[in-house]
């Protein structure tokens, strides 16, 4: 990843664009979840391939990414459905300490994606 943040920078200054504007959008634009890239789907940021958490721009990665910051979270989908019941906010049922919990998609007895909520929930 580090390598493509070279080569832009090189890039723009061969043909006289302005990086800092280049960057300054890519560092503003969301990161896309769940993103597909190399090898499966990624619910949150991941560091494949390089040293520093990093997501996709794209839901299919196509080159466009930017690294992750602590506002970049994966993010609970409501509803979703675990085992026989629906969620329409974060759970404790089946979360064996005892804490809340979310899916991070509509149908966690599938994907089994899930993350764990802030004790404010």
């Amino acid at each position: 990843m580090r390598h493509s943040v070279v080569w832009m920078l090189l890039a723009g200054g061969l043909w006289g664009l302005d990086v800092c504007s280049v960057l300054a959008v890519l560092s503003n634009t969301s990161c896309i979840f769940p993103f597909s890239y190399v090898d499966g789907i990624h619910f949150s940021c991941t560091s494949i391939h390089s040293d520093y958490d990093w997501c996709s721009l794209d839901s299919t990665f196509r080159g466009r990414w930017r690294y992750c910051t602590a506002k970049d979270p994966p993010v609970c989908v409501f509803p979703f459905t675990f085992k026989k019941w629906c969620f329409r906010q974060c759970t404790k049922k089946g979360y064996v300490l005892g804490r809340s919990w979310c899916s991070l998609t509509h149908n966690f007895n599938k994907d089994r994606k899930w993350k764990q909520c802030s004790p404010q929930q």
